[in-house]
């Protein structure tokens, strides 16, 4: 995708610092990339250095499931950026299991602390610089299991049921001071640790490993991580100036509203 300019033929993104969660692959290096192109200063983060972090963006080794990871990582944000204008929550993922039941006390704390408390954490200790500056965009990325949690998952969509109530709830309070939060929620999205978790579900319940996509989505295609990348760059941008509190649902149709 061509950089996304505006009527000026300005990178839309120019002089933005963005720093992004879990970028080093699938769906979160698919939003690195788009933010850089659309001009903006990229720092991401992952647990483990990778050779995969798309070119043009700094990366530091940070785990946000803890309160000295988040710490870290706010702190190189402000040494490398000098602030962040957009903070886009993406890291999350858990292993299913045979059922609710036998999802371990210890399996349920990590799934709270990677995809619902990391945001939490994160937000608190650079919020306080948006509010400074009266401007800034967080993006929270949902999944779209939270629309029809079965038990496997259920720590999992529960994490991420809580992160869409924080969401809407932070939204409005950061409202007054010209910060933006929105949410994205993915449908199945073809990615490697997608793809690791939809078979490791199936050897648990004896299933395929894979459903053809023109069985379950109207649009008969897995999405791509390009196609929320997307989405998280329309949602920082200008362009929706005057939304906030939404949760943006990009499934190809799969997933029941209301």
């Amino acid at each position: 995708m061509a950089a996304i300019e505006n009527g000026s033929g300005t990178r839309e993104l120019a002089g933005k610092r963005a720093l992004v969660t879990g970028g080093s692959r699938g769906i979160g290096a698919a939003v690195v990339r788009q933010l850089l192109d659309a001009g903006a200063e990229v720092l991401t983060t992952a647990r483990s250095a990778t050779s995969t972090v798309p070119d043009g963006a700094t990366f530091v080794e940070a785990d946000v499931r803890t309160r000295a990871g988040a710490e870290a990582l706010a702190a190189a944000a402000q040494e490398v950026l000098g602030g962040v204008d957009v903070l886009v929550h993406n890291v999350g993922g858990a292993r299913p299991y045979k059922d609710a039941s036998a999802i371990p006390a210890e399996e349920w704390q990590d799934a709270l602390d990677l995809n619902y408390l990391a945001s939490v954490r994160l937000d608190s200790l650079l919020v306080p610089g948006m509010r400074e500056r009266r401007s800034g965009m967080i993006v929270h990325v949902s999944s779209a299991a939270v629309l029809t949690p079965v038990g496997p998952f259920l720590h999992y969509t529960a994490a991420k049921a809580a992160l869409e109530n924080y969401s809407r709830g932070l939204a409005s309070e950061l409202a007054p001071f010209g910060i933006r939060v929105n949410t994205v929620t993915p449908g199945r999205v073809a990615t490697p640790g997608g793809e690791e978790t939809r078979e490791q579900w199936a050897r648990l319940n004896a299933a395929p490993g894979r459903t053809n996509a023109n069985d379950t989505t109207p649009l008969g295609r897995d999405g791509q991580p390009d196609d929320i990348a997307h989405a998280v760059l329309f949602l920082v941008s200008d362009r929706t100036s005057w939304l906030t509190g939404s949760n943006l649902i990009v499934d190809g149709g799969e997933f029941p509203r209301g």
